[in-house]
């Protein structure tokens, strides 16, 4: 196991009707008011949106709408954020829906105190030396976002989708009530399951120093979900599966599977972000299609790792028997594992392919992820 240091100041508030207690929390950390981040109009068709803005009023806490926060959020809309967050002088950024609002909120953070334009804090130009602070209510469990300090947003003029991260971006406080997940989509449902797979995967098997407890960490996530998941698509109400799968969601992310971890990688990410950066699509249908094209591509270079996913998650003999089962799984569950079910041709490849080398600069993979490398993983998407 290599040294680490494991940092992680969320606090997280888990459970039925925890969302009142958000006027509470942030009357505790002294906000007057806040930027109330939000997507679609669904917080208000369900009541969610009444119940916080009912909390915050109950400790007389000010609030400032932002909503149309969309799913692969856009620097456009956070620089839009960040000008409103500045004009009614806000304390806090309070976002409510999913990761790519969370996202968003924490982009927004660290840009308003920020002199610059908020995209130098995610192509290096710029660090982040302060931020408001973040909260959430969410209402996805997808992206592990609540307990972490990332945020990926995609700058839609140059076709980049990169990341920021700080200790300063942590979520203050996440809470995070299964229920509100219960109207989320058959589809974003199964491309969840997908994201919380590959968040997993990533230093399960790129991982030069991977130790045993964080192995058993990882494929305990990934069971659980697949269990779930399929009790899900059978049964949406399903409280208990509900919270399974959205506390496993939160540790495939929050850092402690890759504490000890050493020399990881995350070439599936790097790989997606492409796909979503040039065409939308949802992250985890774009994963679920990336996934085992690489692992098909990946698998000589890390075969026992690669049988122990095969026999402990599927309870198969060789790797080849594994990615086939994931990718049969996929199939099942109904999320694609073809390019062409997100409308991706061969005549795409090349556009891809030179976003693909631009990410694998950005995430220091370009010795590895060569142009024929990037073609032939796509190419066995296709």
């Amino acid at each position: 196991m290599d040294h680490f240091t494991y940092y992680n100041p969320t606090k997280v508030e888990f459970g039925v009707g925890k969302e009142s207690l958000i006027g509470q929390h942030l009357a505790e950390a002294r906000v007057k008011k806040v930027l109330l981040c939000y997507g679609s109009d669904r917080i208000k068709r369900d009541g969610l949106f009444d119940v916080v803005t009912k909390s915050l009023a109950e400790k007389n806490i000010q609030f400032v709408l932002c909503g149309g926060i969309v799913s692969n959020p856009v620097i456009s809309k956070v620089r839009e954020a960040i000008s409103l967050a500045r004009l009614h002088q806000v304390d806090a950024i309070l976002s409510v829906g999913g990761g790519s609002v969370l996202d968003s909120a924490k982009a927004i953070a660290a840009g308003v105190p920020y002199a610059g334009d908020v995209w130098d804090l995610f192509i290096g130009k710029a660090s982040i030396d302060s931020a408001l602070p973040v909260f959430d209510i969410l209402t996805l469990a997808a992206t592990g976002s609540e307990m972490n300090s990332g945020a990926v947003i995609t700058n839609e003029d140059t076709k980049e989708k990169f990341a920021i991260q700080s200790p300063l971006t942590f979520p203050k406080v996440s809470i995070v009530n299964p229920a509100l997940m219960k109207t989320v989509s058959r589809d974003y449902l199964v491309y969840s399951a997908a994201d919380i797979i590959a968040h997993a995967i990533e230093g399960y098997f790129t991982a030069v120093d991977q130790p045993r407890f964080h192995s058993r960490l990882v494929e305990a996530i990934i069971n659980t979900v697949i269990e779930n998941t399929e009790i899900l698509l059978v049964n949406p109400d399903n409280y208990a599966a509900r919270a399974e799968f959205a506390w496993a969601s939160t540790q495939a992310l929050n850092g402690l599977i890759y504490s000890g971890t050493a020399g990881y990688s995350y070439p599936n990410h790097m790989i997606e972000h492409a796909l979503s950066a040039l065409f939308n699509v949802p992250h985890g249908a774009g994963l679920s299609v990336v996934i085992p094209a690489w692992m098909k591509w990946y698998q000589d270079r890390n075969p026992l790792q690669f049988e122990r996913f095969a026999q402990n998650i599927f309870g198969l003999k060789t790797a080849e028997q594994g990615i086939a089962a994931l990718e049969n799984w996929f199939n099942k569950i109904g999320t694609p594992t073809r390019l062409a079910q997100l409308g991706i041709t061969e005549a795409h490849l090349p556009a891809t392919i030179d976003i693909v080398l631009t990410n694998a600069k950005w995430f220091g993979l370009a010795d590895i992820y060569t142009k024929d490398v990037a073609t032939t993983i796509l190419k066995n998407a296709l």
